[in-house]
Parts: structure tokens; C-alpha cells; sequence
């Protein structure tokens, strides 16, 4: 298997680390437990060709049966129960959500990870940021919130507000960083234009956005960075499943940096577990090295990115390019989420927009539908995606406020019956 390009101490660092971690997880988690005695691996491993070559991937179906078999909590957990103080839980859009729990400890090492992004968005103590989302029982909530608070920020909750009760308090309070999705930020824009409540009042100088793949791409980071008069745009990748993952560096906008001293990345082909080679797409695999109260071992992510090495950690180039289970091939061309969005993201006027995919005969066509005021902007937008995908993607227009507006991971695309992100 071949593994990241890094430096022999590097290397030896992250070994080290893995057996640290399967130290403290075996005997008392019983779902690893069983998994590494199936492959017959006893640890201190040799080297980290071991780790990939012998240890099992993980599925998120196969934590979701584990709880369903051993409810409510199943028997991923390291510790008694009695030690856990806090709960998380997956969406469950796909089917039943993944119930997470923490230990102090463990909570505590994902809320390091959140200080590593926060310095390298530039946010220091005494640096106020407006949170704008509800706190549901989605990780990257908490521990976002907890771990400014720890780092010495002003924390300002926006959970329960409607978008322009949120704005006035951006405004009001002098929030100078902002944490929510790629979407909400450009809603929030579009709020401040529907309610004659100017942005040049704004301090918001970093926009921190997360959940989906916008944050690196370049046309959401322009209307972004221009509708919040020259804010930073900061992308941020985690999961639910393994916590705070990556963060953009300053020397790389539109990229993503694993932080290497936290976790253990591969990426392989998706739906195979061969590895990918460098510059080329596939499925990042994550195993977190201090998470050890409720360990996951290598957890295929269903992300899909393209990835090269540094000195510094696995650069994933273009952020997170998209699912692997949300990708559709139309007429032999292969269309990801966060391709679309590209293209429609360059133009302006277009305020929102739905991608419908169908099954017309034996392939699959697609269509959109966006919300603009500009009667050209359909035939434009046509061209554009010809231009982009050699594809005729039919462009129809609907009334301004037809399509949804979204706070948490936006859902455009409707693929047979299902939706899905982007």
C-alpha cells in the first residue's frame, strides 16, 4: 500500500501514534477487538505498510448494524459507559443515523484540532465570531463553539434566529469571524440585499465554512469574498464520524491540509481498496490518532479528493471534490456536485438552483432549474455547462423563491427518487 510521501520522522511519528492508539483501545472495545483478531494482527505493528495492508476497512454501515445489534450505543466503546459525557449523532439522511459518543479526553483532542484551524484562519483570543447555525446534535457544532471559547474568543450563538435577526446581531455585536456553510453565508448575503441591510457595516473580516464542498471553490469563494466586502474565506473540512479533519492553508487558498499530527490518511479507488496514486482522485480514508474512547480505524469517508503530498501533511487540491455515491455519469460524462456549482457559481444572478437527475430510458439525463431575475440567464448558463462538459443540460427558470434555502449541508440535487448534497 502505498502511503503519503512525508519525512522518516514523520512517519515514525504517526506508527508511533497507531500503537498508542491500539494500546488503549484493546481489550475493553470489543467492536475493534474483534475486527483485529479476524486479521490476526497484535500490535506494536512494524510499520504503517502493516496498518493498511492488514487492519480492515470501516463502514459506516457497519457501526450503524454494530448499534443496532448492541443498542442503543453498540460496542465501539473503549471505556465504560459511565465515563461518556457527550452525544453526537450523524444525520441520518441515508438511513439510521450513527450515535457518537465522547469521553472528556476525547472531546478534548478534537477541540486542540479546532484550535489548530482557528490559527490558521488567523483567529486569535479576543477575536469575536458569530456562529450561525442551530445547535443540533452535529459534532462540528459543539466542538467549533467550545474550542473558541477555550482559545479566548468572544462566542456568539445564532441558533433560533431567523437570517436577519442574525445579520443585525453580525452587525451589531462587531462579529470579526463568521462559522457556517458555504450556503448560509451566500443566504445571508442574499438576506441583506432582500432587506435593505447593508454589509459595509459588517467587521466580519473570515468567513470559517464547513459541511460542504464550497468552501474551495473558486467562483463561491469570489461571490463570498465580495459579497462580505474582502472577508477571507477559510474552507474546513470534519465528520461527525472522525471529527475535525483539515483546514485550508494561507500558502494554498482552495485547498485543504490534513492535520497530520491527528490523523492518518490514504486515499484509495473508490468502491476498491487499492491506493491512488498522487494527483489523481479517489476516496480518503481516515483513521483519528487521539480519538481512542471511540476509535475508528481506517473509516472510508465516501469523500472524493484529490490529494498530493507536502512536507507539512496530505494536500487534498480542490478541497473536497464530493461523495462518491453522489456522483452521476450522464451520457459517459462523469458530474460531480461541486463541478455544477462551479459553473453556477460564476454567474451572479442566478440566486439558487436545483439539479434534477432522471432516468429516461436506459441513461441518465439531467436538468436545472435556478432562480434569477435575468431572462438570458438559462440559455447562458446552457452554454456554459456545454462549454464545461460537452453535456446539453437543459436550464429552465422558476419563480423567485420557488427553490429551498438551506442552513446545514445544502441538498440540490434530486437523484432518483433521493436528494442529495451540493
Amino acid at each position: 500500500m502505498k502511503i503519503e510521501r512525508r519525512s522518516c520522522d514523520a512517519l515514525a511519528a504517526t506508527l508511533a501514534r497507531i500503537n498508542a492508539l491500539l494500546d488503549a483501545i484493546q481489550p475493553g472495545d470489543a467492536f475493534v477487538a474483534r475486527r483485529l483478531d479476524a486479521c490476526g494482527l497484535a500490535p506494536p505493528l512494524r510499520d504503517l505498510a502493516e496498518f493498511t495492508a492488514r487492519v480492515p476497512f470501516t463502514h459506516k454501515q457497519e457501526l450503524v448494524a454494530d448499534q443496532a445489534t448492541h443498542p442503543p450505543y453498540g460496542s465501539n466503546l473503549t471505556r465504560p459507559l459511565s465515563c461518556y459525557t457527550r452525544f453526537c449523532q450523524t444525520s441520518g439522511t441515508a438511513g439510521r443515523p450513527l450515535v457518537i459518543l465522547d469521553t472528556p479526553s476525547s472531546w478534548q483532542w478534537m477541540l486542540e484540532n479546532w484550535k489548530t484551524i482557528y490559527a490558521a484562519a488567523g483567529v486569535c483570543a479576543g477575536t469575536r465570531i458569530y456562529f450561525a447555525f442551530s445547535f443540533g446534535p452535529f459534532l462540528g457544532f459543539w466542538t467549533a463553539f467550545e474550542a473558541a471559547a477555550q482559545a479566548g474568543c468572544l462566542c456568539i450563538p445564532g441558533g433560533g434566529l431567523s437570517s436577519t435577526a442574525r445579520l443585525r446581531a453580525i452587525i451589531e455585536h462587531g462579529a470579526e469571524a463568521l462559522c457556517c456553510t458555504p450556503t448560509y453565508a451566500l443566504r445571508l448575503i442574499e438576506t441583506a440585499r432582500e432587506e435593505g441591510i447593508s454589509l459595509d457595516a459588517a467587521r466580519v473580516k473570515t468567513l470559517i465554512v464547513a459541511g460542504e464542498p464550497g468552501g474551495s471553490i473558486p467562483a463561491v469563494r469570489e461571490r463570498l469574498a465580495a459579497g462580505w466586502h474582502g472577508a477571507r474565506v477559510v474552507d474546513h473540512y470534519g465528520m461527525t464520524e472522525v471529527g475535525p479533519v483539515a483546514v485550508e492553508p494561507a500558502e494554498h487558498p482552495g485547498c485543504l491540509r490534513i492535520l497530520a499530527d491527528a490523523y492518518f490518511a490514504e486515499v484509495v479507488r473508490p468502491g476498491g481498496a487499492e491506493p491512488v496514486p498522487e494527483g489523481e482522485v479517489g476516496e480518503l480514508v481516515l483513521t483519528p490518532l487521539g480519538r481512542a474512547d471511540w476509535p475508528i480505524l481506517r473509516y472510508r469517508t465516501g469523500d472524493l479528493v484529490k490529494w498530493r503530498a507536502s512536507p507539512e501533511g496530505m494536500v487534498l487540491e480542490g478541497g473536497i471534490l464530493g461523495r462518491a455515491d453522489d456522483m452521476v455519469v450522464v451520457r459517459g460524462v462523469n458530474l460531480y456536485p461541486s463541478a455544477v456549482d462551479a459553473v453556477v457559481r460564476a454567474m451572479p444572478e442566478i440566486a439558487e438552483y436545483r439539479v434534477d437527475i432522471s432516468e429516461r430510458g436506459p441513461l441518465a439525463e439531467v436538468d436545472v432549474a435556478i432562480e434569477t431575475g435575468d431572462a438570458t440567464a438559462p440559455a447562458r448558463l446552457e452554454r456554459e455547462f456545454a462549454a464545461v462538459f460537452s453535456l446539453r443540460i437543459p436550464v429552465r427558470r422558476v419563480p423567485h423563491g420557488e427553490l429551498p434555502r438551506f442552513e446545514m449541508k445544502a441538498r440540490r440535487w434530486r437523484i432518483a427518487g433521493r436528494s442529495a448534497a451540493g
